[in-house]
């Protein structure tokens, strides 16, 4: 089952990242780990690097996405940023954000793309 979940995931971060291509964004890195987690795919277009998390959620909606998403996950998404910008410094002057895919979501789009799902708050 383990496996298969991760199958399913690596197959989804596939199908986000020729998405995200398709749509003129450079795919910098996938899967970045740092010690706080791991960034599923980072992406860069008109100055902006995107951090994105991919979420292949056929049998989900809305509110278990929230969920899945929720606070603590956001936490660590943002200190990894912050430890992939530490050591790529090129990227010191782009703006940043935090984006969702959400893939095979019943009654959305095939691949719905969430831009600024969510922000570090102060």
């Amino acid at each position: 089952m383990e496996s298969s979940n991760k199958q399913i995931g690596n197959n989804g971060e596939e199908r986000a990242a020729k998405f995200l291509a398709h749509a003129g964004y450079e795919v910098l890195v996938r899967n970045y780990r740092s010690r706080f987690g791991e960034v599923d795919i980072i992406v860069c277009k008109d100055e902006t690097v995107v951090f994105v998390e991919v979420k292949t959620w056929p049998n989900g909606d809305f509110f278990s996405l929230a969920q899945a998403v929720g606070k603590q996950k956001q936490k660590r998404i943002i200190k990894t940023a912050k430890c992939f910008l530490a050591e790529h410094r090129q990227y010191n002057e782009c703006y940043v954000r935090f984006d969702l895919i959400a893939l095979d979501m019943p009654g959305y789009d095939e691949i719905y793309h969430i831009e600024n799902a969510f922000s570090e708050t102060l």
